[in-house]
């Protein structure tokens, strides 16, 4: 029996996958695809994603295989009138390495993922077609297309918008499909000489628009974007390679010619729906499957890698035994009030977008907006979110990043290098830490990396009594971004966001907090700042 079987392979299962897989479970992923898809449509990691890919250790080949959001060139009657570029005047910050997203062709982002996926011993099976589940309170029956069956401990449905598991189960997806917004897409091959690929080209007249995006990696591929072709009653028609080319020339006034090739042709229609609930027993929902909404700002494939990265720590622990299963009660208690938030505000943006479009030189940056970065979403409300906190962070938040240098060596580096890995992280701001970061090495082994960060004027920065994981914060952009005023501890969930932000003779909170995470387990001899083995001094 495996640990957790995943259905579906998108960018949601195969996070989930790699986040489940370099934590030591037995993980299955299976997609009724007969063959891994070369679909593009999907146009990449928003800042909040890249730092999930960095923590999953694929930044590098996402980076290598993705470009920068070009500069938007809006055209009217054929002729451009402005050019916009939303990220204008962003630039990467201390607390956070990505101010923008990267442009990646979702079959490339698919290729990365799975290769790290290869690296934990675990490998996608295609043609592999789920068709019934039986939870009988201890383990969930699965069985397949092909006749085969087979039990997992938990299935995760991660099988997009019209998902099996989501109907098996018999969860609504409330909400709505509009008709009248309707939109046709694909990867289509341009002439080189054709059109500038520095720019995302968008044309908006009174009867339509086309917008061509260069997708990277490729020497003439375009990611392509319509309104329908309709017939003499209005009714949209069905995308068409000879469609394309009537629509490309009617609104580039280049010719048709030009448009050398089109695949994957799609019609895409606004659906604004969202389940009900996340967990039924021993199935769950992420991404697609649990939650659809418009495509303005790109946060569909986003929200499911969150999804998931959310979701990864919290079933490790259960399975691992170190939590109970009401562990995965917050999973749902988080993530549904993200989706229902991302359903408004894609479908506000979406309405100024069209508003904007209507106007020479409105574009598709109308959707760009700060919360569509993904670094603002956080749990505040949650109740692994303990009261408390700094000057502006609070527990749940996202935890930000800062720049430091290792207290031995002198080496830089950074705070979210401490945090990757599958593990908690405890943050001890100021000597008087160390007692509460030693109970808490000593209580909960590799599941916690405690880090001891001295502050600018610190004596104890570079010496050898600083520590394994010790950091020198010279700057003291650290302790600014946490807001820490005098020693303080920091509990970062795995999922990087804060979960405790307390005073450094706090044992109690922090002790209590991390049993939580990790089971309540009794420090091997070590004071909990103020208690020897469980019984307090004096």
């Amino acid at each position: 029996m495996t640990d957790v079987l995943i259905v579906g392979a998108g960018p949601t299962g195969l996070t989930l996958a790699c986040d489940l897989a370099r934590r030591g479970i037995a993980v299955r992923i299976v997609d009724r695809s007969p063959e891994h898809p070369r679909t593009s449509r999907s146009k990449g990691p928003n800042p909040r994603s890249l730092e999930v890919l960095e923590d999953l250790g694929v930044i590098g080949a996402v980076l290598g295989s993705s470009a920068a959001p070009p500069v938007m060139r809006k055209y009217r009657d054929g002729e451009p009138v402005a050019d916009t570029d939303p990220y204008a005047g962003s630039s990467p910050a201390p607390d956070a390495p990505y101010d923008r997203g990267r442009l990646i062709a979702q079959w490339r982002l698919e290729e990365i993922l799975r290769d790290r996926l290869a690296e934990h011993g675990a490998a996608v099976e295609t043609g592999t077609e789920v068709v019934g589940l039986t939870d009988d309170g201890t383990s969930v029956a699965v069985a397949f297309a092909d006749g085969s069956r087979t039990e997992a401990r938990y299935v995760v449905g991660c099988d997009g918008a019209h998902s099996r598991v989501r109907k098996l189960l018999g969860v609504p997806f409330d909400g709505e499909t509009d008709e009248e917004q309707v939109m046709v897409c694909g990867d289509v091959e341009i002439n080189p000489g054709g059109l500038d690929r520095d720019v995302w080209h968008q044309w908006f007249d009174t009867d339509g628009a086309v917008m061509l995006c260069p997708i990277p990696g490729t020497r003439s591929g375009w990611w392509f974007q319509s309104g329908p072709e309709r017939d003499v009653g209005g009714r949209p028609l069905a995308p068409t390679e000879e469609g394309f080319r009537r629509l490309f020339a009617r609104h580039t006034r280049l010719p048709a010619a030009h448009l050398t090739g089109a695949a994957l042709l799609s019609t895409y229609r606004v659906n604004v729906r969202m389940a009900d609930r996340y967990r039924v027993g021993r199935v769950l929902l992420a991404g697609d499957a649990a939650h659809v909404h418009a495509i303005a700002g790109g946060l569909g494939m986003n929200t499911g890698i969150q999804d998931s990265f959310n979701l990864g720590w919290k079933l490790a622990q259960v399975v691992r035994g170190r939590a109970g299963s009401e562990l995965l009660d917050t999973y749902e208690e988080e993530r549904l009030p993200v989706a229902a938030w991302t359903l408004d505000i894609t479908s506000e943006r979406l309405r100024a977008t069209l508003e904007a479009i209507t106007k020479p030189g409105g574009g598709l940056d109308s959707a760009v907006t700060p919360s569509m970065s993904g670094l603002d979403r956080g749990y505040r409300w949650s109740s692994l979110a303990r009261p408390g906190g700094g000057d502006g962070l609070r527990s749940g938040d996202r935890a930000p990043d800062a720049p430091c240098h290792d207290a031995v060596t002198g080496e830089p580096t950074r705070l979210f290098q401490i945090f990757a890995g599958p593990h908690i992280t405890v943050l001890g701001f100021g000597a008087g830490t160390g007692p509460a970061l030693r109970a808490a090495a000593s209580a909960h082994g590799d599941a916690v990396r405690t880090c001891l960060v001295h502050g600018p004027g610190d004596p104890a920065a570079g010496t050898a009594d600083a520590g394994p994981h010790a950091l020198h914060d010279r700057q003291g952009l650290a302790r600014a971004a946490y807001g820490v005023r005098g020693d303080g501890v920091v509990v970062v969930r795995p999922d990087n966001h804060v979960g405790l932000i307390a005073e450094a003779d706090d044992e109690r909170s922090v002790r209590e907090y991390l049993a939580a995470l990790d089971g309540a387990r009794e420090p091997d001899r070590v004071e909990w700042a103020g208690m020897v083995d469980g019984t307090r001094k004096g």
